[in-house]
């Protein structure tokens, strides 16, 4: 969170599919060791009416991974504070794992820092098999071969899990995000119910207005909740260079990544437009 302003967009979506009760969001966990990310996450989950959500916070400080593109300000601007602990982001997925009576999808628009350090343990991989269904990581470029930024900035944890994690992943590359624009234009118009909002005061501080922003951390979202709006490649294998480049392998694997038909980015988009905007409803 922080980093870029999709991050924020993708956990209104979250809160919108839980209100629609078309999925349940029972934690956040943070890669981004700013000290401005929990409270805001924080101000974000009370907004909508989900304060008590638990917050885990992250266990590094990733050069260039701990970015504020807008936090700090849009708490001054919310008037919002939080006094409260959060708990190390790994212990917390730890806990909700062991607690939950179903299988979980873990939805993964940071660093593989967190999941990493859930595979030091065999204790833990075993509840990593028994308790989670699918990823769907926003990471990798499958397009050209460049490095994308989640995988870059923690390469050997992204190693680690695209390589050994023992449950499927569906990976959102840089291209299917990058082809599809938010529009200010929804800025502008469909968050005015709330004045202030936090997450469109979050986009207008992240760039001058009006400019429309590629929706990456959106795509894992809908794919995680709402399956069928992407393509999927066929099954393989994912390898990670040192210097953050990911490279597909067809064959054996449980790794997929997204694939878009140009025909349904209109439709895509409506879908981010619609629940990224809409009001609470328990707020």
């Amino acid at each position: 969170m922080g980093n870029d302003v999709d991050d924020a967009l993708a956990l209104a979506i979250l809160h919108a599919l839980t209100d629609r009760g078309e999925c349940e969001l029972i934690g956040v966990t943070l890669t981004n060791a700013n000290p401005a990310a929990m409270p805001y996450i924080r101000m974000i989950d009370d907004f909508y009416g989900h304060g008590n959500l638990p917050v885990g916070v992250a266990i590094k400080d990733l050069k260039g991974g701990d970015g504020d593109g807008y936090m700090a300000q849009v708490l001054r601007t919310m008037h919002y504070a939080a006094s409260d602990a959060a708990e190390p982001a790994p212990g917390l997925l730890r806990r909700l794992l062991r607690n939950s009576t179903a299988k979980v999808i873990l939805v993964q628009t940071g660093f593989s820092t967190n999941l990493a350090a859930l595979m030091e343990a065999p204790e833990d991989m075993a509840l990593v098999r028994e308790k989670v269904a699918l990823v769907v990581a926003m990471a990798g470029n499958f397009a050209d071969g460049a490095a994308e930024y989640n995988v870059r900035i923690d390469a050997p944890s992204a190693k680690a899990v695209f390589e050994r994690w023992p449950t499927p992943i569906v990976f959102s590359g840089f291209e299917i995000g990058r082809d599809l624009l938010f529009p200010a234009a929804n800025i502008e118009h469909d968050f005015s119910y709330a004045n202030p909002h936090p997450v469109a005061e979050s986009y207008r501080a992240y760039k001058k207005m009006p400019y429309d922003r590629p929706t990456w951390d959106l795509t894992a979202v809908l794919e995680a909740v709402r399956p069928g709006y992407f393509g999927h490649s066929v099954n393989g294998s994912v390898a990670v260079e040192p210097d953050g480049v990911t490279h597909f392998n067809f064959g054996p694997g449980n790794r997929q990544y997204l694939q878009i038909d140009p025909a349904r980015r209109a439709e895509i988009l409506s879908v981010f437009e619609l629940l990224s905007s809409e009001p609470p409803h328990k707020r």
